[in-house]
C-alpha cells in the first residue's frame, strides 16, 4: 500500500498547521495499540540482546552496527508465529515501529563504552565505577531525547525531511503489514539460519564452551588424557605456524620482521564477515588499503629503522613488538591525522547541514493553534528538563570525572549546536557525524585546559551522546510519522530504549573488558587485547594525548607522517566532495584500517567484497539469486554478527565465572 505523502509544492507553500492537519486527517492512526506491555518488554529484550552484540563488534571494530531493520523483522517473525500458533495476537504495526524504537535506541547506547569512557580509563588508568558510568550515560542520553523534539516539530512535521534510514523502516514495515508478509517471513528465517551457522562455528571455537562440553560434561581429561580442550582455532594460520614449527618450514618476514608480529594473520571471525556486507566495498576497501599502507609497507621500515622497537614495562619485562605496540608507538597518530582531518573536512564539504540551522521558520505557524498538541510532547517539558539535565550532566561530570565546573558548564551551547548538525545530517543523510563533532568539543576544551584529558574526552563524549540521542530518535520517529503513530509515545519507548542498552551494556562491559583477575581486582591493562582491540578508544585516546602533550613528544617520522596524512585526507575528502561521492576511497575509513587488527579487516573485505560481487551477479529484483543475496543482505549480515557475537559473550562469560 502507497503511504500517503505531501507533494514538494506542499511542502514548500503550506504551514505548519495546515501540514499538521493534513497528517493527523490523513495518516493518524487513532487508538491503534502502539506503546504496549508487549511492545515494550520485546523491545525491551531485543534492545538489550542487540546492544550486547553491539558492544561485543564495537569492541573488535570500533563500528556499531544498525539494528532497527533487524528488530523489525524479528519481532514481525516472533509475533506472526504466534499468531499462527494460536498463543498470541499479532502485532500491530504501530506495536512493531514502537518495538523498533526501542530496540534502536538501545543498540546505540554502546557507543561511549568503545570510545571515549573507555579512552578516559586508557588515559588516566582508573576504572570507571559501574554506577558512575551507568549514570553519567543515562543523563546524556535522556537530554538527547528532550533536545531532539523541539526539532521534530521542525525537521518531520514542517520541512519533511526525509531521514533516509528511518524511511526504509517505514517501507519495511508497511510493506510486511500490507501484502509482503512472507518476505519478513523467510528474512527471519534467513537472519535465523545464519545466526545458528556463526553460533555453531564460534562455539567448537570457543575454549569456555569447549571446556565446559568436554572437561566438565564429557570428563575427557579423565580418560583421554587431554591437558586442554580441542578447539577450532580461530586463526587459520595457527595450523600452518605449528606444523612449520615442527618441519621447520618457512616462515613469511617483511623487511625481517615475522608477519606475525606485524598482525597479519587470517581468521575465521565470521561476525567480521558479517560487518563487511553491512559497511559495503568502498569503506571496507578504504580500511584494506589502510592496513596495508601501514602493516605491509610503513611498520615494516619503522621497526628497521629503530622507531618502533622492543620496549621495557615498569617490572622488567621486555615488551615485543606487536600489532598494539606498532600502532601505540608510531602508526596511530597518522592514523588519528587521516580520521580527524578526513571527518572535519567532509562535515565542512556539506554546508547544507550548517545552513539548515538558520532556516526560518513559517511565521503563521506560531500564531495557529496546534492541532497535535495531545499527541505530541509538550514543548514545555523540553523547556523544563533541558536546564535540568545540563545542570545534572555537569554535575556527574565533574563529580565522577573531574571535569572543571566552569568547563563542564560551557560545553553544553556547544553541544547544543553540535546536536542540530547531527540531527540535520541524520535527516538528509542518514550518516551522524559524531566523531567529528565530538573532536570540535575536544579542542575547544582544549584552549581552556590542556592538562586534563577529563576535559576533553567527557565534554567531546557528551557531544557524541546527546548528538546521537537526538539524531537517532528522529530517526526512529520518521517512520511513525509515515504510519501515523503518537510520537509522544515513542519518546518514551526511546527512553525505554536507553534503560535496556545501558542496563544490558555496562555490565557486560566489565565482564569482557576488565574481566576480574584470581583475586577479584581489575585492572585497565586488558581493556585492549588481542580479541578487542578498542580502535575507537584508541583514537580518542590519542586525540587526547595530542592535546596534553603535542607534537613535540612525537617522533619525527610520525610528525611527518601525519602532516602528509591530513594532507591525503583532505585531498580525499574533497575528491568525494567534487565528484558528489563517487571517488571510491574515504579517509576516515583508511585510518581505521590503520588502528583495527589487520585479520579483521581482512576478513571485513571479504564479506563486503562477497555481497558487492553478488549484487553485480543478481542485479534483477524478483529472482532467487536477487532475493537471496540483495534483499537478503541485512539479514545475512545480522545473522552471522549476532550468532557470532551471542556465543562469543557467552564463551567469555563460561571463562570468567567458571574458569
Amino acid at each position: 500500500m502507497a503511504l500517503p505523502q505531501l507533494t514538494d509544492e506542499q511542502i514548500r507553500t503550506w504551514t505548519r498547521t495546515q501540514k499538521d492537519r493534513w497528517w493527523f486527517e490523513n495518516v493518524f492512526r487513532g487508538d491503534m495499540p502502539q506503546l504496549t506491555i508487549r511492545s515494550a518488554i520485546t523491545g525491551f529484550l531485543l534492545g538489550g540482546i542487540l546492544a550486547a552484540t553491539n558492544l561485543y563488534i564495537g569492541g573488535k571494530t570500533g563500528i556499531t552496527t544498525g539494528v532497527g531493520l533487524t528488530s523489525v523483522i524479528l519481532a514481525f517473525a516472533l509475533y506472526r508465529g504466534l499468531a499462527k500458533g494460536g498463543f498470541a495476537q499479532d502485532f500491530t504495526i504501530l506495536e512493531n515501529n514502537c518495538t523498533q524504537s526501542i530496540a534502536t535506541a538501545a543498540g546505540y547506547m554502546t557507543s561511549p563504552l568503545i570510545s571515549a569512557l573507555a579512552a578516559y580509563m586508557l588515559v588516566t588508568g582508573k576504572i570507571i565505577p559501574w554506577w558512575h558510568m551507568l549514570s553519567w550515560m543515562l543523563v546524556v542520553s535522556v537530554l538527547g531525547v528532550f533536545i531532539a523534539f523541539p526539532m521534530k516539530r521542525r525537521f518531520i512535521n514542517e520541512e519533511q525531511l526525509p531521514f533516509p534510514e528511518g524511511r526504509a523502516a517505514g517501507v519495511v514495515l508497511d510493506a510486511l503489514y500490507h501484502g509482503k508478509a512472507e518476505q519478513g517471513v523467510f528474512k527471519a528465517r534467513l537472519l535465523g539460519w545464519t545466526a545458528a551457522l556463526a553460533a555453531f562455528v564460534n562455539f567448537i571455537s570457543g575454549d569456555g564452551w569447549m571446556r565446559l562440553v568436554q572437561f566438565t560434561l564429557l570428563r575427557m581429561n579423565s580418560w583421554t588424557g587431554l591437558k586442554e580442550p580441542w578447539i577450532l582455532q580461530e586463526r587459520l594460520d595457527t595450523y600452518y605456524y605449528n606444523l612449520a614449527t615442527r618441519l621447520h618450514l618457512w616462515i613469511p618476514k617483511i623487511l625481517g620482521t615475522d608477519i606475525r608480529q606485524l598482525g597479519l594473520r587470517l581468521t575465521l571471525d565470521l561476525s567480521m564477515i558479517g560487518v563487511g556486507g553491512l559497511m559495503g566495498i568502498r569503506v571496507a576497501t578504504s580500511c584494506l588499503l589502510g592496513a596495508f599502507i601501514n602493516y605491509l609497507i610503513l611498520a615494516p621500515i619503522m621497526i628497521q629503522r629503530g622507531e618502533i622497537a622492543p620496549r621495557v614495562a615498569a617490572n622488567g619485562a621486555v615488551i615485543a613488538i606487536s600489532r598494539a605496540e606498532i600502532v601505540n608507538q608510531w602508526s596511530l597518530w597518522w592514523a588519528v591525522a587521516m580520521m580527524v582531518v578526513g571527518s572535519l573536512v567532509g562535515l565542512l564539504g556539506k554546508p547544507e547541514l550548517f545552513r539548515g540551522i538558520f532556516k526560518r521558520k513559517a511565521a503563521a505557524t506560531a500564531r495557529e493553534p496546534d492541532v497535535l498538541k495531545h499527541i505530541e510532547l509538550p514543548l514545555w517539558l523540553s523547556a523544563i528538563m533541558v536546564p535540568l539535565l545540563t545542570v545534572l550532566g555537569a554535575t556527574v561530570s565533574h563529580q565522577f570525572f573531574g571535569v572543571p565546573w566552569f568547563l563542564a558548564f560551557i560545553s553544553f551551547p556547544l553541544i547544543f549546536v553540535l546536536a542540530i548538525i547531527c540531527t540535520n545530517a541524520m535527516a538528509l543523510t542518514s550518516w551522524t557525524p559524531t566523531g567529528a563533532l565530538a573532536k570540535i568539543t575536544q579542542f575547544t576544551m582544549a584552549a581552556f585546559d590542556r592538562t586534563n584529558p577529563a576535559s576533553n574526552l567527557i565534554p567531546g563524549g557528551m557531544t557524541a551522546e546527546v548528538s546521537a540521542n537526538a539524531a537517532n530518535l528522529l530517526s526512529d520517529i520518521k517512520p511513525g510519522y509515515m504510519l501515523g503513530a503518537k510520537p509522544r509515545q515513542q519518546a518514551i519507548g526511546h527512553v525505554i530504549g536507553i534503560c535496556a542498552g545501558a542496563m544490558a551494556a555496562v555490565p557486560l562491559f566489565y565482564l569482557l573488558f576488565l574481566p576480574p583477575a584470581r583475586d577479584g581486582t581489575r585492572t585497565v591493562t586488558t581493556l585492549v587485547s588481542d580479541q578487542f582491540a578498542m580502535p575507537a578508544a584508541v583514537q580518542w585516546r590519542g586525540v587526547a594525548d595530542l592535546i596534553a602533550h603535542g607534537l613535540k613528544s612525537l617522533p619525527t617520522t610520525a610528525v611527518v607522517a601525519m602532516i602528509v596524512a591530513a594532507v591525503c585526507a583532505a585531498a580525499i575528502e574533497i575528491a568525494r566532495i567534487v565528484t558528489r561521492g563517487r571517488f571510491p576511497l574515504s579517509a576516515v575509513s583508511i585510518g581505521l584500517g590503520v588502528v583495527l587488527p589487520p585479520e579483521y579487516t581482512f576478513t571485513m573485505w571479504l564479506g563486503a567484497l562477497l555481497f558487492w560481487w553478488t549484487s553485480r551477479k543478481h542485479p534483477e529484483p524478483g529472482t532467487k539469486g536477487h532475493d537471496f543475496w540483495v534483499e537478503g543482505c541485512e539479514p545475512i549480515c545480522a545473522g552471522l554478527i549476532s550468532g557470532w557475537a551471542l556465543t562469543g559473550i557467552a564463551n567469555s562469560v563460561i571463562n570468567v565465572l567458571l574458569y
